[in-house]
């Protein structure tokens, strides 16, 4: 029961911080040490990222028509071999193009980040790159011009915001967070900025939870426990649809100051009870 309710209380800390910019994987990682969870399961690499099914069924059910509507766009263009002038149909190809670099980074680095930043040196690192997005996203409001919508992209920008996506694979960068900033920095408004990286993480939160299960029911099918990882899943996908929901219409009038402040009074927190155990 002790465990289940972990896996419950871990599923809305991934659902929560997916979609906002705190960095979902600095949490996953900080919270069960900081508390002295030890649960080999609740805290595997492999839990984390199943737990991003939830927040996929999260972003399918909030986005599921703009979705299906882009990948059919997008099999228009594999057909046609033309974009034309269909939004839809550029909008699909600036969401595949922005999909490449962090499939293709978070292949080479996985087994790095999967190990360095659980093991107790890499902890503190962890708290310094909450702080390292916290300036980025910081930076990226002051220079932000919020003039732009999603259908003004060009594709070398889309690859831009794909290269930042690449780099919340370091957990306390956060997925939401460097995608937002890299679209505030190329002129996206707010709002905008987040719908697209919603939608662009979209493909990479499913390749990766595919790509895990072959140590769910692999080597690590010895800690395998189906109702944790069920309890995970549903508490993370409901949490997901809240912070989807709140954070779309909270970016239409303000700024992503408060998570700046959050992110940096975290880091704090965090470090001070890692040093202090």
């Amino acid at each position: 029961m002790e465990t289940l309710l972990q896996a419950v209380v871990i599923g809305v800390i991934q659902g929560l911080t997916e979609f906002l910019p705190i960095s979902s994987s600095a949490h996953l990682i900080l919270v069960p040490r900081v508390l002295g969870w030890n649960d080999p399961f609740i805290n595997s690499p492999a839990f984390d990222v199943m737990l991003h099914m939830g927040t996929l069924a999260a972003l399918l059910a909030y986005f599921g028509r703009d979705l299906w509507r882009y990948f059919v766009a997008f099999l228009a263009v594999l057909r046609d071999r033309r974009i034309g002038a269909d939004p839809d149909r550029r909008l699909a190809v600036l969401l595949a193009v922005s999909v490449i670099p962090a499939a293709l980074i978070g292949v080479l680095l996985e087994d790095f980040v999967d190990t360095f930043f659980r093991s107790d040196q890499g902890l503190l690192f962890v708290c310094a790159l909450l702080v390292v997005g916290a300036v980025i996203l910081f930076v990226a409001e002051r220079a932000a011009r919020h003039v732009k919508k999603m259908s003004d992209l060009r594709p070398i920008e889309a690859l831009a915001i794909g290269l930042a996506q690449a780099l919340a694979l370091f957990p306390g960068i956060s997925r939401s967070g460097i995608t937002i900033a890299a679209g505030l920095f190329l002129g996206l408004e707010r709002a905008a900025a987040a719908r697209f990286a919603f939608l662009m993480g979209t493909p990479i939160i499913a390749g990766a939870g595919i790509w895990k299960l072959r140590e769910i029911f692999g080597s690590e099918a010895g800690t395998f426990e189906p109702a944790v990882l069920a309890a995970g899943i549903i508490a993370s996908g409901v949490a997901g649809l809240v912070a989807i929901w709140v954070l779309l219409r909270f970016l239409q009038s303000h700024s992503t100051d408060v998570f700046v402040i959050y992110r940096l009074g975290a880091a704090a927190v965090f470090a001070s009870l890692l040093l202090l155990r």
